[in-house]
């Protein structure tokens, strides 16, 4: 696609009106052009195999081949096209089985016209790119799983602990750990000597070391935990 090209669109969503809708909203730009629209997932493989769009805008809820299927499929033939979801679906299931079929972006219907043409060419230029109430599901879902996670590793520890740990781990000192949790210094203190006894080390950097070595902690920045080192 040359630079001054506009960005080559397939619509896909079982409602001929909201197709009309969003076919008129992405008209309002030059840098986009619909060249395709489809009701079902399998008339949306058929039309890019037709057509080869840039991106595609995709539901997930359309008869027989929902959207999420579709995606799978379609990027398995062409994997060089940028699959935006736009639907009224927020839950985890929706959300997550989009993203594992390879949707790049992933809007709520009710997004306006603004967004959504920020979106596609975000999606265009290589991005992933989310609405915000999807973006707080994501990180939601993930900051649990990840303090499931600190909990299964070091089950000795109290929930107050692990965050103490975690934040040790990040390189931060005990007047930094208790400005960002609301304590004292001293209460501060207490948790480390706590988790020190509790992990059976010796000293504050042996309890680093643990923690880095089961995936918490980063030496970058606070709060980013690291991929564990070996699967959970």
């Amino acid at each position: 696609m040359n630079a001054r090209d506009p960005v080559r669109v397939v619509i896909a969503d079982d409602h001929p009106m909201f197709r009309f809708g969003l076919k008129a909203a992405l008209a309002a730009t030059d840098e986009l052009e619909v060249v395709g629209e489809a009701a079902t997932g399998e008339e949306l493989l058929t039309v890019v195999g037709h057509v080869r769009p840039d991106i595609v805008i995709t539901d997930l809820a359309m008869p027989g081949t929902d959207g999420a299927s579709a995606t799978r499929a379609l990027l398995a033939r062409h994997a060089e096209v940028g699959v935006l979801v736009l639907t009224m679906h927020e839950d985890d299931e929706a959300l997550f089985g989009a993203l594992r079929a390879g949707a790049k972006g992933y809007l709520l219907k009710g997004a306006d016209r603004t967004e959504i043409i920020r979106a596609v060419l975000a999606v265009a230029a290589g991005n992933a790119v989310y609405g915000e109430a999807v973006a707080r599901r994501i990180v939601g879902f993930f900051t649990g799983a990840h303090q499931q996670y600190a909990a299964r590793v070091f089950p000795e520890l109290t929930e107050r602990e692990r965050q103490v740990l975690e934040l040790v781990a990040t390189g931060q000192g005990n007047h930094e750990i208790a400005r960002q949790l609301c304590l004292t210094e001293k209460t501060v203190r207490n948790h480390v000597s706590a988790i020190i006894t509790k992990l059976g080390v010796r000293d504050r950097a042996a309890a680093v070391a643990r923690a880095r070595d089961a995936g918490l902690g980063s030496t970058g920045s606070a709060g980013s935990p690291r991929s564990p080192r070996s699967p959970g």
